[in-house]
């Protein structure tokens, strides 16, 4: 992890909080060598900031990572809902293939 560059992504956090792309990549930033931490800032974007498409994709990605598929799957639903009210097809099909490929492996 990138200790400078994660020093400057809080800094734009704390700057500008209402930003959900600030929190967004904080999150990223974290998720390979801390998924928990990462979970927590996908978290606070999935509460404060549901209309953020480009969350749900990675956070449903950091459940499955951390065994907890049944919220993934629910994370997914709730994005491919929201793809389809923004009218983003190709979010609702990158979501869809994931969620499809999430419950074969789950059977």
């Amino acid at each position: 992890m990138n200790e400078q560059r994660l020093s400057m992504l809080k800094k734009f956090a704390a700057e500008e909080p209402n930003d959900p792309f600030n929190w967004y990549a904080l999150a990223n930033e974290y998720l390979n060598e801390s998924p928990e931490k990462a979970k927590e800032y996908f978290d606070k974007l999935l509460s404060e900031f549901p209309e953020y498409l480009p969350t749900y994709y990675h956070a449903a990605q950091v459940y499955i990572d951390l065994m907890e598929d049944e919220k993934a799957l629910s994370i997914y639903v709730q994005g491919i809902e929201l793809a389809q009210k923004q009218q983003n097809s190709k979010a609702q099909r990158e979501l869809s293939t994931a969620h499809q490929n999430l419950l074969f492996e789950m059977d």
